[in-house]
């Protein structure tokens, strides 16, 4: 039996949103529409945002806490929700999920490196799909920096993928100059990450926390890991497989 090729999946808020104020179900949608197309060739591991962004679309906290306490409190309300808007409409697929909560001291201790990695392969083993996000509630790393990209190159680092796709709200990376111009040019493929850094504009996302700076720090983290990282247009249709078939635009970094 053909070994299948292990995909580390990071869909940011601003993909699940569709650059709303609501977690889009039709974006879930297309995620699980693709992953069944894919399911007998690809094994899937997700990383994903969002649980802030959909508890903000059914409470408003009051508090005198610092703003990034009350965001780990929407983060503790909204995850439940979250994993159950995927488990709802993965299952319509026929697809199996679970939830994995981490946190950066997890991949501190050789103890839960060893753990994350033999429940995660059992998970993927039995053909069901971990959607992992950081534990909000206990650690404040990601809300501050980054919406999971670190994260999700960690992730694949430990889990050993073969590929690495960021999903995010433009056709991967833009050189600088195209973008001074207002004509966004992609960089199709990357071999020096010093080039790469020079193209990089700064900029953050509207309900994430990343910007393009914080996608290239983790494609860096992977590469060392000898992991190739795409990062693609996740607010169109049918993304993941479109790329595979090169009929859209995106960044491959290798």
């Amino acid at each position: 039996m053909q070994k299948k090729k292990r995909i580390l999946l990071k869909i940011g808020s601003n993909t699940l949103t569709k650059e709303t104020d609501n977690i889009s179900r039709g974006k879930i949608e297309d995620l699980a529409s693709q992953i069944s197309q894919l399911q007998d060739t690809c094994e899937f591991i997700i990383v994903s945002s969002g649980a802030i962004a959909v508890a903000k679309q059914f409470v408003k906290l009051e508090s005198k806490q610092k703003e990034v306490f009350v965001k780990q409190a929407l983060a503790s309300i909204g995850q439940p929700h979250l994993i159950r808007i995927y488990q709802e409409i993965f299952r319509e697929y026929g697809l199996l999920s679970s939830q994995c909560l981490l946190s950066y001291s997890d991949f501190e201790k050789e103890e839960s490196r060893t753990n994350i990695t033999n429940t995660i392969k059992v998970l993927v083993n039995n053909s069901y799909i971990p959607i992992i996000n950081e534990n909000d509630t206990v650690a404040t790393d990601e809300i501050k920096f980054g919406d999971n990209d670190k994260l999700a190159a960690l992730t694949a680092s430990l889990l050993d993928v073969d590929l690495l796709i960021i999903a995010t709200n433009t056709n991967g990376i833009y050189t600088k100059a195209s973008i001074k111009e207002d004509s966004p040019e992609t960089i199709k493929e990357v071999l020096n990450f010093d080039d790469l850094r020079s193209q990089v504009v700064s900029s953050k996302s509207s309900h994430g926390s990343g910007g393009m700076a914080s996608k290239i720090e983790a494609a860096s983290l992977a590469k060392r890991a000898n992991i190739e990282t795409w990062i693609v247009n996740g607010l169109e249709d049918n993304f993941i497989v479109n790329a595979m078939e090169n009929k859209v635009p995106f960044t491959k970094i290798k």
